[in-house]
């Protein structure tokens, strides 16, 4: 069996801010009453975090619970623990109405970080990032260029997102284009 890589295998680029590949990242996709006492479980047994309010992301012990829309969840945990964890979603689950799916081996992830790492992000996201309006535990999902993507900020101030793995050479290119050295206007 052959062994799992990353849909870029970590590239990294450094320029006015650093975007790297985040390697292979276990992601969970949790859809049901975001309130239900077995939702809020399922999220605690996977990530060791509270389930997050509306445009949120909440970190835990074992990972973090990105809010998607009113009905689901995306569940970061590390990528080699996923099918476990998802078992004690699943577990937790019970029978309420809700549904568990590791969709690991699906999505990208990528992080920015560095001085201008606002500034690569304004550049991309129609969102306002200005210090005051995006802090650390905000997500959107939104459209980066012509994909579909998710935005988060970390409590460092470096930022997290996620696409499709089918177009992750596309969003790698497009973050190393708006990190291209000189390329800085300072928005932010």
């Amino acid at each position: 069996m052959s062994e799992p890589i990353s849909a870029l295998n970590g590239a990294r680029f450094d320029g006015i801010a650093r975007i790297a590949e985040a390697g292979l990242t276990g992601m969970i996709t949790l859809r049901g009453d975001l309130a239900s006492k077995p939702v809020k479980a399922a999220v605690a047994a996977v990530t060791g975090a509270k389930p997050p309010g509306q445009g949120q992301i909440s970190f835990g012990k074992t990972g973090a619970a990105g809010w998607m829309s009113p009905d689901e969840l995306m569940l970061f945990c590390p990528y080699a623990a996923a099918p476990a964890l998802l078992a004690k979603a699943e577990a937790a689950l019970g029978r309420a109405h809700a549904l568990a799916v590791d969709v690991s081996d699906a999505r990208a992830v990528f992080r920015v970080d560095g001085a201008a790492a606002r500034e690569v992000m304004g550049k991309l996201f129609p969102i306002d990032f200005a210090p005051g309006a995006f802090e650390p535990g905000r997500l959107r999902r939104s459209r980066m260029g012509q994909i579909a993507a998710a935005v988060w900020m970390e409590q460092d101030g470096g930022f997290g997102v996620i696409c499709f793995r089918s177009v992750a050479g596309y969003a790698f290119a497009l973050l190393k284009e708006a990190a291209t050295p000189g390329s800085a206007v300072g928005v932010y």
